[in-house]
């Protein structure tokens, strides 16, 4: 069987539906589903894979038989790796020439994450949609920017806020604002009047943290490397919660100021000593795909924005 694999002309049989009926059955579990999903039906996704592993000389996938799912074999998980790069760059060169038949009108499909949704992106959007009232802005929302990129690599995103470093692939970002961490508190607690929090302090502390969010496990890293261990009573994957049970006294938060309301009188907002690497936001897309004057439109609007946006904290009396 080393045979085939050792000569690589046998390989140019190998055909992009042969890949995909591969991701398909390792996503599934089942060459059923995998068949519904693709729109094939069942014997041409089995006869896709057998094709497949003929031309390149190894079993891919194990077949328990009856109710139990199928799964990869070490040489299939090695080939669904480049599998997925090579459908997803097929998924890509779709959407490049979806957009590029668009011209300026059709859809601009952007990735957010709540802080920007709730702090920039509405400026953003009044201001593109006024220059650009022919696209249609698509927004996907997620908790997670490396899901995000991901969408981007496979085309189904042409635009993504992240935050820096980002994840590895091919992608190209701007930099678009610098969002430094602040400690939150309730407006009567013993530090409320203080100017800043010191980091050493808040082992002492119980926090309220973000569950998904890589900005939370960048701050909580950011302790532990200063040998400060805090005890987190609870996550959540809203801003709002984090906030209002700050405000009902059940803890502090270590949290990047846009993603806080400053002006909420129940909590008090406070620098940290010293200070926390700021997160680093930015537009990104990926570096290979066609960007329609629309996305280059759009990545200047946010620039323009995130560079007027003020993120001081306010003056209390």
């Amino acid at each position: 069987m080393f045979a085939s694999i050792m000569e690589p002309d046998s390989w140019l049989g190998v055909e992009i539906r042969h890949l995909a009926a591969l991701e398909a059955v390792a996503r599934e579990g089942s060459f059923g589903r995998a068949a519904e999903s693709l729109g094939y039906t069942q014997s041409a996704i089995s006869q896709q894979i057998q094709t497949l592993e003929r031309i390149v000389g190894e079993r891919l996938l194990e077949r328990p038989g009856g109710p139990r799912a199928v799964s990869l074999t070490e040489p299939g998980a090695l080939l669904l790796r480049h599998a997925e790069a090579i459908v997803s760059r097929l998924h890509a060169a779709q959407a490049d020439l979806h957009a590029l038949v668009q011209g300026q009108a059709g859809a601009l499909r952007i990735g957010t994450f709540q802080s920007v949704g709730a702090k920039v992106l509405p400026e953003v959007m009044r201001r593109f949609v006024a220059e650009w009232p022919r696209v249609e802005l698509e927004l996907r929302e997620s908790t997670s920017d490396d899901d995000l990129l991901r969408l981007v690599e496979r085309g189904e995103l042409d635009l993504t806020f992240a935050m820096l470093p980002m994840l590895e692939g091919p992608f190209e970002a701007e930099e678009l604002l610098r969002d430094p961490y602040v400690l939150v508190v309730p407006a009567d607690h013993e530090l409320a009047s203080a100017a800043s929090a010191r980091l050493d302090e808040l082992g002492d502390l119980t926090l309220i943290g973000n569950r998904a969010c890589r900005s939370t496990s960048l701050a909580e890293s950011e302790l532990a490397i200063r040998g400060v261990t805090v005890d987190v009573a609870f996550r959540s994957d809203d801003n709002g919660t984090v906030q209002g049970l700050v405000a009902s006294g059940f803890g502090a938060a270590l949290v990047p100021l846009l993603t806080v309301d400053a002006n909420d009188e129940r909590v008090r907002v406070l620098e940290t000593d010293p200070e926390i690497p700021q997160r680093r936001i930015a537009l990104a897309w990926h570096r290979d795909r066609h960007r329609s004057p629309a996305g280059r439109a759009f990545l200047e609007v946010a620039g323009e924005v995130c560079a007027e946006l003020s993120l001081e904290l306010p003056q209390r009396v």
